[in-house]
């Protein structure tokens, strides 16, 4: 199974957000350039976390954003849940209309539960559980987090 590369995003924000204090903000440039991807896509990722409830944004001279209390709650399960906007993970459809096998096919069926086993997987997974202190070290200290 593979996420898509906006979940990608959103897991590698939530995890820098949570490895910080939680009285520290980020800008979303900081973000960006942390998680290692183009500012328009952490963007929309931050809006569309922000939507979800999961970051928190600070208007003003010392604003950014920083995870909320659910975001530090949320699994990894959960999260790749809401995220997933396929409806099918095999393309039943060709360049003559739907695939002539589809009365019959227990594949669609198959997948769909193969997704959801993923997730179930992912449950018990927290998003504060994933950064843990040594990996983050470095990462911290250079954002002048850490001393």
């Amino acid at each position: 199974m593979r996420i898509n590369a906006f979940a990608d995003v959103c897991l590698r924000v939530v995890m820098l957000l949570t490895a910080a204090p939680e009285s520290v903000t980020f800008t979303s440039r900081v973000v960006a350039a942390e998680v290692g991807t183009p500012y328009n896509h952490v963007s929309k990722a931050l809006l569309r976390l922000r939507e979800l409830g999961l970051v928190e944004a600070l208007r003003g001279r010392n604003g950014g954003v920083r995870i909320s209390a659910l975001g530090r709650e949320i699994t990894v399960g959960a999260l790749l849940r809401t995220l997933d906007t396929r409806t099918d993970l095999a393309a039943c459809d060709t360049p003559n209309g739907p695939c002539p096998l589809i009365s019959g096919c227990g594949l669609r069926g198959a997948l769909r539960r193969a997704r959801e086993a993923f997730y179930r997987e992912l449950d018990d997974l927290v998003i504060s559980s994933l950064p843990h202190g040594k990996a983050n070290g470095p990462v911290l200290v250079e954002l002048g987090l850490v001393r």
